[in-house]
């Protein structure tokens, strides 16, 4: 028996109708960015969109086809916005690289996506002629910048982006096509084997950002100015510009790696109400403020803060409440689910969760069940380019995350650990991240990292690296007694070493499996 179908318009979810949205109703709203070679540079939604018209436009001319893949190796400018929205729209594949990647991992992304255009910053310029005789697929490299700016570099088929888009009109019509057709590549860090890619399609950015517009998820409004700290090339800056467009919030793009000081001036001058960034960021935001104690925090128009990629310390969660005034709100995803995984531990309504045990059963909703948590949704991976969808699901068509997690009775995820970064002592598991959350609380404590060293008895003992705060002094013995009546007691580490700095990946992620390398030899009490 055939089902009756709905009488319903039939309109494919494309990304270049939230460019188009927001240069209709929302095109004066302005976004801020910064350029190379000239700093602040101010645009709005319809200037952008015109833009992006100028570069699909460009694109066609050098024949690019609907499927190719595009790389573009650039920080967050109004320039790679503009190829944010007319590489999918014109049905072509975005590959935003991530430019915090080792050189031999850019060579190999690039041919494993058959890259066929390559757009640069002019600060990677010096890299792009060293990559470019391994770059097997790439025809043409476009320097990301004006006439005056344009590196003297040996690579085949070099334009000017300025040059290239000013002699294009700008009325391009964007196409229509199977909204599952493949829109952006975006890789994983690589922290345990080479990146893998993950494609997105047009549907599942545009149901993505649709779920960043709910309250109980990033809230993202008209009335927000948002503070986008995060790489394009990190999942698409989270998605955040899609969302954005969507709302026809105020965009501000920072500049790379801005400092402390930087980042509240930015925060401050702009009037940013949403902000999003990582750990360590805001923890270098609370180490300037107190090390400028006159600073007026009431000059701020920030209201809420998301914090992803690495876990937030209660210490710093409390400070933006106490301090600030500020709602923060935590961020757990991955490349393979678009970035939007929970929020404040909750899924959106799109995104399904399960733990399961190491056998595969299902584990129940009681907040103290450990288990290793699986997703699955319209905007979740189910493999890794170029292998098919699938192959990285398990039977039951569930993406394995890597995170052990538990799950109360009302839905909400606690993350407790990585699976290969819990700690096996006496046949039982430790989580890591429970003891450096305990740790960060002692106002001695700037960050902190667990891992697990070989004991003779207990198979693998914790080990707790700590960084100072500046001007602070704390002994291994004392932080160890502040723990001591945080976690239990078998938890407890079985010392302390003090360092000057933890290493991290391209994505900001704490660098474990180094540190496991650099202190396995360590012989604990």
């Amino acid at each position: 028996m055939r089902a009756m179908l709905g009488l319903m318009q039939d309109r494919p979810l494309m990304i270049s109708s939230l460019i188009g949205h927001a240069a209709l109703l929302h095109r004066d709203r302005e976004i801020v960015s910064w350029l190379p070679e000239s700093g602040v540079h101010r645009t709005s939604y319809g200037e952008l969109h015109l833009r992006a018209r100028q570069a699909a436009n460009a694109l066609a001319g050098l024949g690019v086809t609907p499927g190719d893949r595009i790389a573009t190796l650039a920080w967050n400018t109004s320039r790679h916005l503009a190829l944010y929205f007319a590489i999918p729209g014109i049905g072509a594949v975005l590959h935003a690289v991530n430019p915090l990647l080792a050189a031999g991992q850019i060579e190999y992304i690039v041919n494993q996506s058959a890259d066929k255009v390559l757009f640069f910053d002019v600060c990677f310029a010096a890299l792009v002629q060293k990559l470019a005789p391994a770059l097997k697929g790439v025809e043409r490299f476009i320097a990301m910048t004006d006439r005056a700016n344009l590196p003297a570099i040996d690579v085949p088929g070099l334009l000017c982006y300025e040059d290239l888009l000013d002699a294009q009109p700008s009325d391009y019509a964007w196409l229509s096509f199977d909204e599952n057709s493949a829109a952006a590549i975006y890789h994983t860090s690589g922290t345990t084997g080479k990146p893998k890619g993950v494609v997105y399609s047009h549907r599942s950015i545009v149901l993505s950002a649709l779920a960043q517009l709910g309250q109980d998820a990033f809230g993202l409004q008209s009335a927000d100015t948002v503070l986008v700290t995060a790489p394009i090339s990190y999942a698409g800056a989270w998605g955040i510009p899609c969302g954005a467009a969507m709302a026809g919030a105020r965009l501000v793009l920072a500049p790379p790696f801005p400092d402390a000081a930087q980042l509240y001036e930015l925060m401050r001058d702009e009037r940013v109400s949403l902000a999003q960034g990582m750990p360590a960021m805001w923890t270098a935001l609370f180490a300037y403020l107190d090390d400028n104690p006159r600073i007026d925090v009431s000059a701020l128009a920030l209201n809420r803060v998301l914090s992803g990629g690495a876990a937030m310390s209660s210490a710093a969660i409390l400070r933006f409440e106490r301090d600030l005034g500020v709602q923060c709100r935590q961020v757990w995803g991955m490349t393979e689910s678009s970035a939007m995984g929970t929020t404040q531990g909750r899924a959106p309504w799109g995104v399904e969760l399960k733990i399961v045990a190491e056998d595969d059963a299902p584990l129940p909703w009681d907040g103290q069940c450990v288990g290793q948590l699986h997703i699955r949704g319209p905007w979740v991976a189910g493999g890794y380019y170029p292998a098919a969808t699938g192959s990285a699901l398990d039977a039951q068509g569930w993406l394995p995350t890597g995170d052990m997690a538990a799950i109360d009775a009302h839905g909400r995820v606690q993350i407790v650990d990585r699976v290969r970064d819990m700690i096996k002592s006496g046949g039982e598991l430790i989580p890591s991240l429970e003891i450096e959350n305990a740790a960060g609380m002692h106002p001695a404590v700037a960050e902190a990292a667990t891992i697990g060293v070989a004991h003779p008895k207990w198979q693998e003992r914790p080990l707790l690296l700590v960084v100072r705060r500046p001007g602070t002094h704390v002994t291994s013995a004392e932080l160890i007694e502040h723990l001591a009546g945080q976690v239990p007691k078998w938890w407890l580490p079985d010392d302390v070493i003090f360092i000057h700095q933890l290493p991290r990946t391209a994505t900001g992620k704490l660098k474990k499996n180094l540190l496991r390398e650099q202190y396995r030899s360590s012989l604990l009490p």
